[in-house]
């Protein structure tokens, strides 16, 4: 590897993805320089500089001319640092693909199972619940529990019973073997190839857009798909929320202890959350609520100054003045790179038949990713066991009916 450059992170203490990013750097032993943004105002509008008027975090700078890094995943930081991280070798017994609550209960349960466990992650681990402010309704928390918490006790408990992580690299392909039996390949973006006897596969999800006009313009000055990162910047500011399911609601009330009120934009004539998220949002004096109610139009100079909304029982459009929206409309798959190895929905969700194997023999998929799985942390917790069992189950045939030699 390379010399690192002189590395300047901007960032604050309340984002997920700065905690992350220090912790790549700080594994990898590279040194950085910290700023906050909440404590330098100039810093502030030095990030706003560097991202067009918008303000995203973390935003990372090098002293070796080279581009701005903005909000990159653990991935695109490892490329920009020359660092090209591998596993140790390349012969596994079980390979799990994603590092969310699924895959490390998954790798726990192997480990303790005495198989040789290798996940993959491409950005952090812990997954979309790991950027979560706070999880009230996972068991054994009785006054809940902070994702990032929650993530790295997950994190320390897979390296205590000896599973190798290999963080900060992209699998972009997954060869599916035979289903006579054999081997599973899966190739990284940094064209390296590791194979096993079971592959796991649980990508998890990412929010999905509303696709509508000035949408993608604003991304990052106005529309946001994570209020834990992003809603300190709107302190005493009107801010929306587009989504009336359990994500929206309980987004919205962390809002309100940053936000002067909190708009719910559902498209629905009902709000789709929980009753407790629905009793909670009524009684609260910062939030109220607007049904059958849709964006049409994202507006502004350079940064958001409004929505366009439209009643879908009358029909009548109004522009809503707000500089912050945030978005939680449901999810999409990570399962780009699966192409034709595994049967999906027609929304590219995995899936799965008895045991959450898929149509491949000897692979298995589970969390969000999975047809039919239903978003919450402790179902994924509850999957990744599952599939582990089931996993546990073929791994014994295949060494009874079948054979195989611990290589590729």
């Amino acid at each position: 590897m390379t010399t690192a450059p002189d590395i300047i992170v901007y960032g604050a203490l309340w984002c997920p993805d700065c905690r992350r990013t220090k912790q790549f750097l700080a594994e990898h032993h590279i040194p950085y320089h910290w700023i906050d943004i909440d404590q330098y105002a100039a810093a502030q509008h030095i990030v706003r500089r560097l991202n067009d008027g918008r303000q995203i975090i973390p935003t990372i700078v090098f002293d070796d001319g080279g581009p701005v890094l903005i909000e990159p995943s653990n991935a695109e930081l490892a490329a920009r640092l020359g660092i090209t991280p591998q596993a140790r070798r390349s012969y596994y017994d079980l390979i799990i693909v994603g590092g969310g609550p699924a895959g490390l209960t998954a790798a726990i349960y192997a480990a303790r199972e005495g198989m040789d466990t290798l996940v993959i992650e491409r950005s952090g681990v812990g997954g979309q619940a790991g950027t979560t402010e706070r999880i009230d309704n996972y068991p054994g928390f009785a006054e809940g529990i902070a994702g990032s918490e929650l993530a790295d006790r997950m994190r320390e408990q897979a390296d205590r019973f000896g599973v190798e992580l290999l963080i900060a690299q992209t699998v972009v392909n997954v060869d599916p073997g035979s289903d006579r039996g054999g081997f599973r390949t899966v190739t990284t973006e940094s064209g390296e190839e590791y194979c096993a006897a079971a592959l796991l596969l649980t990508p998890g999800t990412r929010y999905r857009r509303l696709n509508v006009s000035g949408e993608e313009d604003f991304i990052g000055a106005g529309v946001h798909f994570c209020a834990t990162c992003d809603g300190p910047f709107y302190r005493d500011m009107h801010t929306l929320v587009v989504g009336g399911g359990n994500s929206g609601i309980e987004e919205g009330l962390f809002l309100t202890g940053f936000a002067s009120h909190v708009t719910v934009l559902e498209m629905g004539d009902r709000l789709r959350a929980s009753q407790v998220l629905q009793d909670k949002a009524a009684a609260h004096p910062k939030m109220d609520i607007r049904l059958n109610t849709t964006v049409r139009e994202f507006r502004g100079k350079g940064k958001l100054s409004s929505v366009l909304v439209e009643d879908l029982k009358t029909g009548r459009q109004e522009e809503l003045h707000s500089t912050g929206v945030f978005v939680f409309i449901g999810l999409n798959p990570n399962t780009g790179f699966l192409a034709d190895a595994v049967e999906m929905d027609g929304r590219g969700f995995i899936v799965t038949g008895p045991g959450m194997e898929t149509n491949r023999h000897g692979i298995f998929a589970a969390g969000d990713a999975r047809s039919g799985s239903t978003k919450q942390v402790a179902a994924a917790v509850g999957e990744g066991a599952a599939a582990l069992i089931s996993i546990r189950a073929h791994m014994e045939d295949e060494i009874r009916n079948r054979g195989y030699a611990g290589d590729c």
